[in-house]
């Protein structure tokens, strides 16, 4: 094996808030062995999704470019991924095995990598199910129709994806031989449904959950999308709407163990094959789930901190050990460009996160680069409502019978959402001038909008122009100009390095591209 490239694993989890762990200041105890295993690595409090959505965010994470330059704006846009280079084409050019063990979701084919054995949410999604326990589990999964049980999962623990995904990564790992490898651990849990087998079922029962920090009461002030999702809520989810949502939440929690479990056993096979000191892991989620709060669970509407910040954990060869730190903030659009620069390779053109490799190391950190985030949402055009004559059965967001619902829908992703977040405050505003405004420190779970308050004026003021400057920063360098203009960009993907002089322009001549992306098959 090539001695100066690293491993790497990237274990990404479906939907998993940030603040449900014990180093996060939870009173429970999900997730034990991630907080022990993210003292020896780099655990960011400050970790954000750049959109809230399944393959919007994955595609984010691969390409480093913002969901409006890549143009896979929802979970059904995968073939409208646009970018020059990303993160499996990268690997494979500095000779990388590759390997996905799970869930996909992005604009990769499983073909792309060299080893896949996937696996989905309902059982007969791509699963290579061959034993009688592994199609009784999948017959149950699917019945679930992506809803909460109230019973525990059969088949034990070995019938769940996160063990099987595991087992694949040991399959993928013992073969690689005389190569540096790349493997996605992507779990599709703690997504829906939300479903979890003995010993984890009775693990956080409802009766010990912390009570939720709000109800419904608080959705008029949230806005119309989150009232609506809360009335679709309760038409599928009926009279005992409360009970099965404190069901979804004891399962949810449970699961979160169950990973954990799944993750030290990861980590541990690591060691046992004496790979752990040659190889980056890097924890992390897509991103976030109400669980409970404001009556609501999954995901959905705008861009709430509860469903847009992410946990994020680096731990391995070159990372120095800081445990828990806020010390700046860091987005899913950062991983290729950090692992770009761990690796000592250019950054595609086009990538539009950064290296966040001097937070890794504890060295100096550049002024102005990490002191804020953004996040996005919304597909195009104006806002649907309920005097539209299009129906949510209509669209399939529910089945006729409403016995399932999907929260991301024409309704709940439509139109265009922004939001920034800088010291203790997010900023939110839409494209009809709507606007939101929420002090994290004194107001974690968002429930005064200070927008309107005279009190803040100055500091929203400033927000605004914050915003404003990184929704421009984000603008797509794509298609880079043709004939003579030549775009500046930092080799770490840096914005506010005042003495940077690029290099010799003959080196690094974007204009050359002609606008045109590479040939992919689509």
């Amino acid at each position: 094996m090539e001695q100066n490239k690293p491993n790497l694993i990237i274990v990404m989890t479906d939907q998993q808030r940030a603040d449900l762990r014990k180093a996060c200041g939870y009173e429970l105890d999900t997730m034990p062995f991630l907080d022990e295993w993210g003292c020896g690595g780099v655990d960011f409090e400050k970790a954000y999704t750049p959109n809230p959505t399944c393959l919007p965010a994955r595609v984010s994470m691969f390409t480093g470019r913002y969901s409006q330059s890549h143009q896979a704006r929802t979970n059904h846009n995968e073939k409208d991924a646009l970018y020059t280079k990303d993160l499996l084409d990268i690997l494979k050019e500095n000779g990388y095995r590759t390997a996905l063990c799970g869930k996909n979701h992005s604009h990769h084919p499983m073909e792309d990598f060299d080893f896949w054995e996937t696996s989905g949410h309902l059982g007969y999604e791509g699963e290579r199910n061959t034993t009688p326990e592994e199609f009784a589990f999948a017959d149950f999964l699917k019945a679930t129709k992506h809803m909460e049980t109230h019973t525990p999962s059969p088949g034990g623990v070995e019938v769940q994806h996160p063990y099987r995904n595991v087992s694949s990564a040991f399959k993928f790992i013992d073969s690689v031989k005389d190569q540096p490898f790349f493997a996605w651990v992507s779990f599709a849990e703690p997504h829906n449904p939300y479903q979890v087998p003995e010993p984890y079922f009775d693990l956080f029962p409802p009766e010990i959950l912390p009570p939720v920090h709000s109800g419904k009461e608080i959705l008029p002030e949230k806005g119309e999308k989150f009232v609506w999702t809360r009335g679709i809520w309760e038409q599928v989810l009926g009279e005992q709407i409360e009970d099965r949502i404190l069901r979804a939440r004891s399962n949810y929690h449970g699961m979160l163990r169950l990973i954990d479990d799944q993750f030290k056993r990861l980590i541990l096979g690591l060691r046992e094959r004496n790979l752990e000191e040659n190889t980056i892991v890097i924890f992390l989620s897509d991103h976030g789930d109400f669980v409970g709060e404001y009556g609501l669970i999954r995901k959905g509407p705008d861009l709430p901190d509860i469903l847009s910040h992410i946990p994020m954990v680096w731990r391995g060869p070159g990372i120095a050990a800081q445990g828990r730190t806020s010390s700046g903030f860091v987005n899913l659009v950062d991983v290729l460009p950090t692992i770009c620069d761990l690796l000592g390779v250019e950054i595609p053109f086009g990538c539009q996160g950064k290296s966040i490799l001097p937070l890794l190391q504890g060295g100096t950190v550049p002024a102005g680069e990490f002191d804020s985030t953004l996040s996005e949402s919304g597909f195009s055009g104006l806002y649907w409502n309920n005097d539209d004559a299009l129906t949510v059965s209509d669209e399939d967001a529910c089945s006729k019978e409403m016995d399932r619902f999907d929260c991301l829908n024409t309704w709940t992703q439509c139109g265009q959402i922004r939001s920034l977040w800088k010291g203790d405050f997010r900023i939110q505003m839409d494209m009809m001038g709507n606007g939101y405004l929420y002090d994290l420190k004194h107001d974690p779970f968002e429930l005064r909008n200070l927008w309107n308050e005279q009190a803040y004026a100055q500091i929203k003021g400033e927000l605004l122009a914050e915003l404003t400057a990184a929704i421009l920063r984000a603008v797509d360098p794509l298609p880079a100009p043709h004939f003579r203009y030549r775009t500046k960009v930092h080799p770490k993907g840096y914005w506010f390095q005042e003495d940077y002089r690029s290099p010799d322009p003959g080196i690094r001549d974007y204009a050359f591209l002609g606008g045109k992306l590479p040939p992919r098959e689509k």
